[in-house]
């Protein structure tokens, strides 16, 4: 009997050695230092990482369902970007993750992660700073999809996130898009740490959300009949546009959302924007019509009627109807880009401002008071079920209540107001965090993305207390020319990327150089996950200096990921026996024609020219 033992475990000890030997050859080890950057990370580079292979377990507690849905999430997350298939269990033992919360853990969405060799310890503030631990798992794991065994390095991270609001907008009123890709949407944002999904529901070229109150909103409002093709064009494509979603289908995003710790936030634009909703029933616009779904984009005069009590009781219900779906804390009333030229005229907008007794003053017209009124009204029935207003800036025209939350888009100068004025404030400029900016979209590759890594959102003209107010960041897409996932995808990355960074990591810590550094796994894991990027990011760049005094020009080459780059100055294609780029060099002809490639793990890049910009450098 002991003869048997011993030869068993002689038989098993070699299997082990033969294991860990074959094991120390195929495994690949992650990095914890992820975007977004967490808050602290610790590598204990002495000792062994954490391998996970198929005995590997995920440990949650019986009694809790959403770490158990955490968990599964975890092991879904491991089999796709390693391959390996893991388990799950309510026994904590040795080569498991485990799952747990733990109340001293100082902030709400906090999490700590430590790492060793037989277990990896995910304790969250509460089960939301579970999941973003869990997050960091994900994008820390090598990307094997099982031709190695993947690893954690040992370690310890302690993390929360550096604004409580990390919002994305999604506008599905000028062109729609999918339950299901909207949920493909919300698994991006659950990727970067992101936990509000505005939604913006309505718009002039379409009403997106069943109300059942009014049932022409979708039978009508819905659809329009076609798209202009261009901007500043006369032509249209002729090819309907229609679409909506039902309130079930509602309740199935905000659920969704609500499993990855994400609350959805309804945007109904009034009184502006809602041509669709004219259209639908006429008689709540100040002329009573004929009104047409919008076929162009822009900004419209027809709006809804601020001094008819029908139409404010319209706003009402539909607001009612709306947070009987969306429960989150947040209902976005829009507020933005309403022209009064119609009200001006109105008789019952006038007589609406004779009765309140409104009068033009140095700041506010007598029509921007009646806005804020009509939009008073409406907030009073969102009050009134303890939920909280959103709305744009412009809102700040008028005399908006002290709990509204403004929505700073039109600039700097608006956050700074909003927050001086004590509102809470989000903070979402068109110049920097509008992703589908035609012309911040002319920017390319790493430029695109310092414009939002580089935007300070808690402005320096603001006192500690006036800072205080921002409480966070958010980008949007507008859809005018937004008509497919791929589009949507290339606005969104790798710029939601920065995105995160900027809503959750410790601004003292910022550092373009080292962010870039880290970039190139998070373009692996979007490739890995079917995602559509901007592969401009990957383009060499040409930096040339002004030959006006002496005729040179110094030339610089480079690439985001400081990869070898292969060029030529005799306009021949590079290859890998060109001139590697090693420092800057010297022109002294406008004619010089400067090629180079990228080598990308062993493989060339297109070739990039660079004449113009030796042109302009000679120019200049």
């Amino acid at each position: 009997m002991q003869k048997h033992f011993i030869a068993q475990w002689a038989l098993g000890t070699a299997l082990l050695c033969s294991l860990m030997s074959c094991s120390q050859k195929d495994i690949s080890t992650g990095n914890l230092n992820v975007i977004p950057l967490p808050q602290e990370v610790t590598e204990y580079t002495q000792d062994s990482p954490f391998v996970i292979d198929s005995s590997t377990k995920i440990c949650y507690p019986a009694d809790n369902e959403k770490l158990q849905r955490t968990a599964h999430f975890l092991a879904s997350y491991i089999k796709e970007i390693t391959g390996t298939e893991v388990g799950l269990t309510t026994q904590s033992g040795k080569n498991c993750i485990i799952l747990s919360v733990d109340s001293t853990i100082p902030h709400q969405d906090g999490y700590e992660l430590l790492i060793n060799s037989s277990q990896i310890q995910v304790k969250g503030a509460t089960e939301a700073g579970v999941f973003y631990g869990i997050q960091t798992i994900h994008k820390a794991l090598p990307i094997t999809q099982g031709k190695t065994l993947a690893s954690l390095p040992a370690g310890m991270i302690k993390d929360y996130p550096n604004l409580p609001y990390r919002g994305f907008m999604v506008d599905v009123g000028r062109h729609f898009f999918s339950v299901d890709y909207l949920k493909e949407i919300i698994d991006m944002l659950a990727l970067h740490n992101i936990n509000y999904f505005h939604w913006h529901l309505t718009e002039d070229q379409g009403w997106r959300i069943e109300i059942k109150k009014y049932p022409k909103l979708t039978e009508v409002g819905s659809v329009r009949k076609e798209t202009i093709v261009a901007r500043n064009s006369d032509q249209y494509d002729g090819t309907p546009v229609k679409g909506f979603y039902t309130q079930e289908q509602a309740r199935e995003i905000v659920a969704y959302a609500a499993e990855r710790f994400i609350t959805v936030i309804p945007e109904i634009d009034m009184p502006g924007h809602m041509l669709a909703a004219l259209a639908s029933y006429p008689e709540l616009g100040c002329t009573g019509g004929p009104y047409e779904v919008a076929t162009r984009f822009g900004v419209f005069d027809k709006v809804l009627c601020g001094g008819n009590e029908k139409t404010l009781q319209f706003a009402k219900d539909v607001i009612n109807e709306i947070m009987d779906i969306f429960p989150g804390p947040y209902i976005h009333i829009g507020g933005d880009e309403c022209p009064k030229k119609e009200w001006k005229k109105c008789p019952k907008c006038q007589a609406k401002i004779k009765e309140l007794g409104l009068k033009d003053s140095p700041e506010r017209t007598k029509e921007n008071q009646l806005q804020s009124y009509f939009m008073a009204e409406v907030e009073k029935e969102i009050t009134a079920r303890g939920r909280k207003v959103l709305a744009w800036d412009e809102v700040l025209e008028g005399h908006p209540t002290a709990s509204t939350t403004v929505m700073a888009w039109t600039g700097v100068k608006a956050g700074i107001r909003s927050a001086r004025e004590g509102h809470q404030t989000i903070v979402c400029p068109i110049s920097h965090l509008y992703f589908s900016n035609p012309g911040y979209n002319q920017l390319k590759g790493v430029e695109s993305i310092g414009r939002v890594y580089n935007f300070n959102p808690l402005f320096e003209e603001l006192n500690t207390e006036e800072k205080e107010r921002i409480i966070g960041v958010q980008a949007c897409i507008w859809t005018e020319w937004t008509k497919d996932s791929t589009k949507m995808e290339w606005q969104m990355m790798p710029r939601i990327a920065a995105l995160s960074e900027l809503q959750w990591s410790n601004p003292d810590k910022k550092n373009f150089d080292f962010f870039l550094s880290r970039l190139p796994h998070m373009l692996e894991l979007y490739t890995a996950k079917g995602y559509h990027y901007k592969t401009d990011i990957y383009d060499v760049t040409l930096e040339a200096s002004s030959a006006q005094e002496n005729g040179k020009s110094t030339v610089s080459l480079a690439t985001f990921d400081k990869v070898p780059v292969y060029y030529t100055t005799d306009g021949t294609e590079p290859d890998s026996t060109a001139t590697l780029y090693t420092s800057p060099f010297t022109l002294t002809d406008s004619t010089t024609v400067v090629k180079a490639k990228a080598m990308r793990k062993g493989k060339l890049s297109e070739t990039f020219s660079f004449d113009e910009e030796i042109k302009a450098a000679f120019r200049q």
